[in-house]
């Protein structure tokens, strides 16, 4: 698990997520053309519990095609 501090909305935050969500995090926004910092904002205007969590269902479901 690895921690790291993200902007959203120009406020800084941490995010605790296994590398793998990370480094997989890391390839969809490239793959999109956007920053982590830009999905991980976009994530966080639609959750309904927490960050952390939503970022891995995201992550989920694009790589199940879902996203």
């Amino acid at each position: 698990m690895k921690k790291r501090s993200v902007l959203i909305a120009g406020h800084p935050t941490s995010v605790s997520l296994e590398e793998e969500f990370w480094e997989a995090l890391k390839a969809i926004a490239q793959a999109r053309g956007t920053s982590v910092n830009a999905m991980i904002e976009e994530i966080d205007s639609t959750r309904t519990g927490n960050l952390s969590s939503a970022i891995r269902v995201f992550v989920l479901n694009a790589v199940q095609g879902r996203a």
